[in-house]
């Protein structure tokens, strides 16, 4: 005869309990492993500067600068734009550019957001050259959702495999006919590009550089203090088929 419900539920409760206890992954212990780093900073911090333009998407950069903040640490962050001060995002509340694009630090990661006014962008040469600049001079490029159309449309993902937002696909990827476009993929890494679908798929990216720079277990210590579940498989998109693209 099977366990009444009830006590299967209970002796589930007590297992998973115990277990959690037995990694040390219960009260005050696991608030603690939460405190502290797995990996401790070593070296000089590192400089991530994020691109801002009028009509920019609000999560696309603050989603991403919300994981990197955790790490503070070890990464400092500025607000790059045409010239320093406030920026409006598409949905109406600015931000405020810490630099001009004349003015931009040396950095290590430069990170270019989707948004409504990649639109206009893509056709602002003055922009597009003040972005290929940065991203020629810079280790590491990262775009979210339709920031991959602006880069592509500067030349340097020609030949370089990318992937944007599901919805604005046929937009974006007309933007570069010779990046190689990945339809189905959260985000995509190629050399020292890379760059993730829409919106929300910035902080997975994010997450996945944090884990090339500091190990994996860094980016699930910062998810987890951001209580957030870290979709960590790049090839996980399921947006790609409501879109049709998969």
């Amino acid at each position: 005869m099977s366990d009444h419900p009830v006590h299967s539920s209970r002796r589930a409760l007590l297992m998973a309990t115990g277990a959690l206890a037995a990694a040390g992954l219960s009260g005050p212990a696991a608030s603690q492993s939460l405190r502290e780093p797995p990996v401790p900073p070593t070296g000089p911090k590192k400089m991530l500067g994020m691109v801002v333009f009028e009509g920019f998407e609000l999560l696309d950069i603050f989603g991403p600068l919300e994981m990197f903040g955790m790490i503070n640490d070890r990464i400092s962050t500025v607000l790059i734009a045409d010239k320093a001060g406030p920026v409006t995002s598409r949905t109406g509340p600015a931000t405020i550019a810490d630099v001009s694009f004349a003015d931009a630090p040396k950095l290590d990661i430069v990170m270019i957001p989707g948004g409504s006014g990649t639109r206009r962008e893509v056709n602002n040469p003055a922009f597009l050259e003040a972005v290929k600049n940065l991203a020629e001079a810079t280790p590491q490029v990262a775009t979210v959702c339709t920031g991959s159309a602006v880069l592509a449309k500067t030349g340097l993902l020609d030949g370089v495999k990318a992937t944007s937002n599901k919805m604005a696909w046929q937009w974006a990827t007309a933007q570069g006919a010779k990046v190689i476009w990945l339809p189905k993929a959260r985000w995509v890494e190629d050399g020292k590009y890379i760059s993730s679908s829409g919106i929300s798929a910035g902080i997975d990216m994010a997450l996945a550089l944090i884990a090339k720079l500091y190990g994996k277990d860094m980016a699930h210590w910062v998810a987890n203090r951001a209580e957030y579940r870290w979709h960590d498989d790049p090839t996980d998109d399921p947006f790609a088929a409501m879109s049709g693209l998969g």
